[in-house]
């Protein structure tokens, strides 16, 4: 993939190519060839955090005035999360540029979650040092608005699987869910978790997924499924909408 095409997909066209260029480079790329690379995408990463981190904070202020602080918080954390931030990287094909190191690209690095989430971050990071706040809300913005635009009606109720889950055994003063690996499979690049969700004892469900936490979410989302005998609509991996009762 081309430079000026990512930029064209991205929204933005850098005035300093190199920026972009220290975005798109993993630490193992820069570790393994130096005399190639000005230094890693680290610190870009940690600001764009932060970059990414305010303009949702301000986009969902904006969205959803009535919404308590909560709610707000679980729907800044859908998006912010590692899966959703690796999702909007595929969706501008930025594992076709990451520049990877040759041990890192064996073991399937383009596919993995952190490497696309951090590499959407550090390029968060560079447009705002090359063009200012407004430049990097203007290219996130679009694509909070696709993210949420499931969410059009007031009478809904937002949550993570986890949480509600927790929340519902909270209201009915019993103990809390607990959550058990029962194994865990595959390369570095390709790993599979299995868990079971518990509570006094008694399984509730069990799930897998690429990670600990993945596979937490989805027993969760089944065990309350059971529980309530009720569709569920996805808004992110971790989160979902209700309508009221």
């Amino acid at each position: 993939m081309k430079i000026a095409a990512f930029e064209t997909k991205l929204g933005h066209s850098f005035r300093d190519g190199a920026l972009l260029e220290r975005a798109l480079t993993h630490s193992s790329f820069a570790y393994e060839a130096p005399e190639r690379a000005s230094g890693d995408n680290e610190v870009l990463e940690f600001l764009g955090d932060s970059v990414i981190g305010l303009v949702l904070a301000d986009y969902v202020c904006e969205a959803y005035p009535d919404r308590p602080e909560g709610e707000l918080s679980k729907l800044k954390a859908a998006v912010a999360s590692t899966l959703g931030l690796a999702e909007i990287a595929l969706k501008i094909k930025l594992d076709k540029l990451v520049r990877l190191g040759k041990g890192e690209e064996r073991s399937g690095g383009r596919k993995k979650k952190t490497i696309l989430a951090g590499a959407f971050e550090a390029v968060m990071g560079a447009v705002y040092l090359d063009a200012g706040y407004e430049a990097a809300r203007r290219v996130l913005r679009p694509r909070l608005a696709a993210a949420f635009k499931k969410l059009r009606s007031s009478e809904v109720v937002i949550n993570n699987y986890k949480s509600a889950l927790q929340e519902h055994f909270q209201k009915q003063d019993g103990p809390p869910p607990c959550y058990r690996t029962l194994e865990q499979a595959g390369p570095d690049h390709r790993k599979e978790f299995k868990v079971e969700v518990m509570v006094a004892g008694r399984v509730l469900a069990r799930a897998g997924g690429p990670s600990k936490k993945a596979a937490e979410q989805c027993a969760a989302q089944l065990a309350l499924r059971k529980i309530w005998g009720r569709k569920i609509k996805a808004l992110s991996a971790d989160t979902f909408f209700l309508k009221k009762r």
